[in-house]
């Protein structure tokens, strides 16, 4: 998922089955000035969540989305909220008087839900939704939320949005989506998504997936792009930018298109032609391209990571512009967030205790490419990991197992257990179960679980059954364990010990 980068490596209720009543017509109508409306008789809303031990608010319970619509108008001026609706489609799975969305860090104008207006509160970074009438279990609901989505973040609140210097991108990872729009921002609930961006003259509009329309007005241009695959919300990608879109034909004619700023077209072209062969590379490896498009996102922004973004993934420009980072390295990087459109696109963590599968496997291919393609050995990066490994495993935890954000930093459980850590650990299950078998389980992860979502233990059960032996010790021990277990086949490797932590906290 997100990878943060670094110097280059080096080797050195009432009863469900009650009758619904009619949809009344009269209904509480909600404040166009704020999203707290609370009548002083009903009680405080609550954040719900659905018990990520990482991020407990996130997502909620009582319905699965199916897909959204999203609305966004951009007024050519990167710190001014645009307008937006969001059309949320999604069926009910418990009896509903109310439920929640996630959302934070816009002002909500109104609420619909099945064209009927809605009572909305905040709590949290929860948006608590009543509806003029219960809900019962099993049917399909749409919520209308017309909205506020502000792209400034705030010292308490990072928007979802990238200010760029030409307009806007999106980086919604790890838990910055319902900051941008209102849903169940948990990527254990993935839907389809359509989403329409207006622009004034002179501004492209992109977003995950294809296009599907483009009209144009007086006042500017009303792009439109809809997914063909459901999607994590985490994974949502908007950019609004004076850019250009570079088209070319990936493997078997798969539409590849890029996004970049257009005074950079000529600068970057060297770097763009490269995906369609790291796309057949990765085929190679795993199987075919789980997507209908791919393309990197190139913004001139800081932000300090690159992102898989669904189809579009988000680049820095300077990660290219800048001479001091190495060609091997770049284009590994470059690989690292395109094999995230097997790992942890087309397959979602169920969790995001599960991180250390994604972020493992796209490791482990930008360090295979690395290997292959520029001469950087795997054993030799692998070995230095596993010297780091006791460090890391201390310091975020061990990579099935990680540690919570600290305070305030969220981006923090993206930490080097969950990146070469956790490559380590798919290094030494190759080591124990063997090249063919491994090579079988790639393939057959991403094949099995193709656009749902999936956690360690279907991994575990998946290695045990191609492996045909028990593989518990093994992944207890290295998943779970809070020191690295001897390396297979390398009984010389050693991890250095953590260092102990002394003398008096400041303050």
């Amino acid at each position: 998922m997100l990878r943060t980068r670094t110097t280059p490596y080096t080797a050195g209720t009432p009863s469900p089955t009650a009758p619904r009543r009619r949809r009344l017509r009269t209904a509480f109508l909600a404040s166009a000035a704020s999203v707290c409306l609370i009548a002083a008789s009903a009680p405080a809303p609550s954040p719900l969540g659905i018990g990520d031990r990482l991020f407990p608010h996130l997502g909620n319970p009582g319905y699965d989305v199916t897909a959204y619509d999203l609305a966004f108008t951009y007024s050519g001026n990167n710190t001014k909220p645009l307008p937006a609706v969001t059309v949320i489609e999604a069926r009910t799975t418990a009896w509903l008087e109310q439920f929640n969305l996630d959302y934070s860090h816009g002002t909500v104008r109104s609420v619909e839900v099945d064209g009927e207006p809605a009572e909305f509160r905040s709590a949290g970074e929860d948006l608590v939704v009543t509806p003029a009438e219960s809900l019962p279990p099993g049917i399909p609901m749409r919520v209308t939320v017309h909205h506020d989505s502000n792209p400034v973040s705030t010292e308490d609140q990072q928007s979802g949005w990238v200010r760029t210097q030409d307009g806007l991108a999106m980086a919604n990872q790890a838990d910055a989506g319902h900051r941008v729009f209102p849903g169940n921002d948990h990527p254990s609930d993935k839907a389809m998504f359509t989403i329409r961006v207006t622009v004034p003259d002179g501004y492209t509009a992109v977003a995950n997936g294809l296009p599907v329309g483009e009209t144009r007005r007086a006042a500017g241009s009303t792009w439109t792009y809809r997914t063909e695959h459901p999607m994590a919300t985490e994974l949502a990608q908007v950019s609004i930018g004076r850019s250009s879109v570079v088209r070319r034909n990936g493997p078997g004619g798969l539409p590849v298109r890029d996004v970049v700023p257009t005074k950079d077209r000529e600068l970057l072209e060297p770097w763009l032609r490269k995906t369609p062969d790291q796309i057949a590379w990765m085929q190679e490896k795993v199987g075919d391209y789980p997507f209908e498009t791919y393309g990197l996102l190139i913004a001139e922004a800081r932000t300090g990571f690159e992102l898989e973004t669904q189809t579009l993934s988000l680049f820095e420009r300077d990660l290219f512009a800048r001479s001091e980072y190495p060609k091997w390295y770049v284009e590994s990087i470059m690989v690292h967030e395109l094999a995230h459109q097997w790992f942890g696109d087309s397959v979602s963590p169920r969790t995001w205790s599960d991180l250390w599968l994604n972020e493992g496997h796209a490791t482990w291919y930008e360090a295979l490419y690395a290997e292959e393609q520029a001469d950087r050995p795997m054993e030799a990066r692998m070995k230095a990991a596993y010297r780091s490994s006791d460090t890391w495993r201390r310091a975020g935890g061990p990579p099935a197992a990680p540690k919570a954000a600290e305070p305030g930093e969220k981006l923090s459980i993206f930490r080097p257990n969950v990146y070469d850590g956790s490559a380590l650990v798919l290094y030494a299950l190759r080591e124990e179960i063997g090249r063919p078998a491994f090579e079988q389980l790639q393939r057959a992860w991403v094949s099995t679980h193709h656009d749902g979502v999936a956690d360690t233990a279907d991994f575990e059960r998946l290695a045990t059954e191609i492996a045909d032996r028990d593989l518990s010790g093994f992944f207890k021990a290295w998943l779970y364990a809070e020191k690295t277990p001897p390396m297979p086949g390398h009984p010389d490797w050693k991890s250095t010990a953590p260092a102990e932590k002394t003398g008096k906290r400041a303050g």
